[in-house]
């Protein structure tokens, strides 16, 4: 089992037996789950890579992460090179995921191997070859291999072996979970598209647009376009260092705990990705805890807040791209702190509007 080094902010808690397993850590920053109307196995953010030129330019670099969502968060933190992350997500199934890609960075030696595994082909013999081919050569490869239903179901079951043994307490319906999703990653492949219950899923980005996304500079800058950027958050992971987290951004637990955390290790946050999930805390009436939870993490002075806006009014945001319904914004933990002291924040338009880079 990997377990990560002694957290911190359980170390100091005072209790006469303290679990400082990765497990461990997961439940004690964990509060009680809610819902949120999609699987969201996939982001529909097909902006998320336009950020990449300003978080080089503003220095966003080490410290800590927090993120919410999926595998985009995975093209961040190369970007960042944090020394710790924390994927924090009201719904649990979210935890479930990444604990599912836990195990396949875990069972995988390169990126050829992980595209493999994640979505069900054969694991091409010759690794090597494949080590520095460029992405295009990788997803050409997922296209024309084929899927073999009895080493795919091997694939699930032995997966989920590894998940299991990350210590993270597991009932039948989260196992279940984690074998639905691994499936439907194996059956709709590249051309897996975000879903949600309520909505159609017609317009939103297919997986492997997703991975073929650039920043703003015209660079593919996806996790899996380097293998160097691959093996890193590989090894984050192998170090039981990307830690899935239960919880909302407006809750009374989760997000204070990670901060406890972070500082406990000597670390402050650099980058905190908020998706759109502002919008749902704003209109449940849970901005004014967040923002003074925010207020109180511990944060590098360069450090940002990534978050996400989507036009679907057709008004336009004065960053927005043509041809992207999102639009990725940055704003400074400190300009974020200057405008809510002042009041600032009267409209989740002033929100995205105000400060924005």
């Amino acid at each position: 089992m990997l377990v990560l080094a002694a957290s911190p902010v359980l170390a100091q808690s005072g209790a006469t037996r303290v679990d400082t397993s990765f497990a461990g850590l997961v439940a004690a920053l964990s509060e009680p789950g809610g819902y949120f109307d999609s699987d969201n196995l996939i982001s529909n953010e097909t902006s998320y890579l336009h950020v990449m030129t300003r978080l080089d330019q503003l220095g966003v670099k080490g410290g800590a992460y927090v993120g919410v969502g999926p595998d985009q968060n995975y093209s961040y933190l190369a970007a960042i090179r944090p020394q710790v992350a924390y994927m924090m997500d009201i719904r649990r199934d979210n935890a479930l995921q990444h604990l599912l890609f836990r195990a396949l960075f875990a069972r995988s030696r390169t990126r050829v191997e992980y595209l493999a595994r994640w979505l069900g082909r054969r694991v091409p013999a010759d690794l090597e070859a494949w080590r520095q081919r460029p992405i295009l050569d990788l997803l050409a490869w997922v296209d024309s291999t084929a899927i073999d239903a009895s080493s795919a179901e091997r694939e699930r079951r032995e997966t989920l072996r590894v998940v299991e043994s990350f210590g993270v307490p597991l009932d039948a319906r989260d196992r279940e979970t984690i074998l639905r999703f691994h499936q439907q990653f194996m059956r709709e492949g590249l051309e897996l598209r975000f879903s949600s219950f309520n909505r159609s899923g017609a317009g939103y980005p297919t997986l492997r647009r997703l991975i073929l996304e650039r920043d703003l500079a015209g660079a593919m800058r996806s996790y899996l376009v380097r293998e160097a950027d691959w093996q890193f958050v590989r090894d984050l992971h192998a170090a039981g260092r990307i830690v899935p987290v239960v919880g909302d951004l407006a809750g009374t637990h989760a997000l204070a705990a990670i901060g406890r955390d972070v500082r406990a290790r000597g670390l402050a946050i650099s980058a905190l990705y908020t998706s759109n999930a502002e919008m749902y805390v704003w209109r449940g009436g849970g901005f004014p805890a967040f923002a003074a939870t925010v207020m109180r993490l511990p944060t590098n002075p360069d450090g940002v807040i990534i978050r996400s806006f989507f036009d679907r009014s057709g008004v336009g945001h004065r960053l927005g791209v043509r041809g992207h319904v999102s639009v990725q914004l940055l704003q400074r933990f400190t300009d974020f702190a200057a405008l809510q002291r002042r009041g600032a924040f009267r409209t989740y338009e002033d929100l995205i509007t105000l400060g924005a880079r």
